[in-house]
């Protein structure tokens, strides 16, 4: 949700106004860049808490404080911060699992490091368990996304301030079908998703009280609504099903200079071609309506899988990147797992993700669904099969290995943890080896 904004300065072709038949040329042409899968990339989301306790808030002026330090320090991978305070790391594109992982971890020592100095550490968690939303940024887009998605409730607060994930990015494949076509990779990332969803589940508490829900962080984007928060079709051509969304979307806000952005109610981006209205629109503002879109999969050239909540332990962000990777980018383990998913589709009932029934049960249930179960545990075979043809080291297989039997097998997710230790039940050993070497 910290997308950075690009309107192109003074570039013409960024001022001019779009009519609707090219916003669907521009959408086709810049959403999915096809060819072979050769890079990768991670965004890990975290929460700041205090070292100490980590119920304590910490306040405006430390979180300021420590993220003035953080500028200060040479990183690989781009800082950004969220509306909330959230702490986000967004990998350069990697030629490599390996390469990846390498990257990230080493950023993340450094910011560790610079946190720890003012007593404050990253949590892992997919939804804040202590404290209620309380935006850190107030600037006119964060103004402009509170106000728009109010109107649904305090869903919107809750995404923009108190959760936090890890964002598998994979490039669209190729254009040709297949394994690893395009449009394989797109149906795909819907219906593996929820097997994701339901093994990494990983947000079951607000206000310190079980909402119900294992990942509640993917119940508050249900909430949002489809028109911000939803997928398109995932059968058919992925280019036209994404340019219509688009079209079809609202528009969260019109931007203005010197002054609060308009929020709008009920404009689509479509409406606002025809109707040219409160101004014409331009491709810097099909730029930015492009990153107030939050559906599971984003298409922005490669597909950012959104669904994964945020993981325990220093280094848990590997595990649901090493398993996701392999998935999509070996041919061997992708046949399997969309061979796996397949009878799942039924259950979706033909219904876009995250609203339908397969992906509400993976967020309500987890993996105490059996077939979910099932499911990922040939998925997390599959990978594992597929991480050394990946050149994946010892330790990140051995980490996917022992996921696999503390939580898949078992039927459990991180979720069940955190339910565990609220009610007294929780008997196992929470230690976690350093994987990244």
């Amino acid at each position: 949700m910290s997308d950075s904004i690009t309107d192109g300065g003074d570039c013409t072709e960024h001022r001019t106004a779009v009519t609707e038949a090219e916003v669907e040329a521009l959408v086709r042409g810049i959403c999915f860049k096809t060819g072979p899968p050769r890079t990768l990339g991670v965004e890990v989301e975290w929460l700041v808490h205090e070292l100490r306790l980590p119920q304590l808030p910490v306040t405006p002026e430390r979180l300021e404080a420590a993220y003035a330090a953080l500028r200060t320090v040479p990183l690989a991978s781009p800082l950004t911060v969220e509306p909330g305070g959230q702490l986000e790391l967004s990998s350069p594109p990697a030629a490599s699992l390996m390469e990846c992982v390498a990257t990230v971890s080493a950023d993340l020592d450094t910011v560790r490091a610079v946190l720890a100095e003012d007593g404050l550490g990253l949590v892992g968690v997919g939804h804040d368990p202590w404290h209620a939303p309380r935006r850190f940024l107030h600037e006119p887009r964060y103004d402009a996304m509170e106000a728009c998605l109010d109107r649904t409730g305090t869903a919107g607060r809750h995404m923009m301030c108190t959760s936090a994930s890890v964002q598998v990015c994979l490039d669209a494949g190729y254009e040709e079908p297949g394994p690893l076509g395009h449009e394989r990779r797109w149906w795909l990332a819907h219906h593996l998703g929820a097997v994701l969803v339901a093994a990494f589940a990983n947000s079951p508490l607000i206000g310190r009280q079980p909402t119900g829900w294992r990942s509640t962080r993917q119940l508050l984007w249900t909430e949002i609504g489809a028109g911000r928060a939803g997928a398109p079709p995932s059968d058919g051509q992925p280019r036209d099903a994404w340019a219509r969304h688009v079209l079809d979307a609202p528009v969260m806000c019109v931007r203005r200079d010197g002054s609060p952005w308009d929020v709008p109610e009920g404009l689509t981006f479509r409406e606002w071609t025809r109707s040219r209205s409160p101004r014409p629109p331009t491709r810097a503002d099909l730029d930015y309506h492009l990153t107030t879109l939050f559906p599971p999969v984003r298409p922005r050239g490669h597909l950012e899988l959104r669904m994964i909540d945020a993981q325990p332990g220093d280094d848990g962000w590997i595990v649901p990147l090493a398993v996701t990777a392999a998935l999509f980018d070996d041919p061997e383990a992708a046949e399997a797992a969309h061979r796996t998913v397949k009878p799942l589709a039924e259950r979706a009932l033909n219904l876009p993700a995250p609203h339908n029934p397969l992906w509400i049960d993976a967020a309500r249930q987890g993996l105490t669904d059996p077939e979910l179960r099932e499911a990922a545990v040939a998925c997390f075979a599959a990978a594992l099969e597929a991480l050394p043809r990946l050149g994946a080291t010892p330790p990140v297989i051995e980490a996917v290995t022992t996921y696999l039997n503390r939580y898949v097998v078992q039927g459990r997710c991180p979720a069940d943890d955190l339910l565990d230790r609220l009610r007294g039940t929780d008997s196992r050993a929470h230690g976690r080896k350093d994987i990244r070497t």
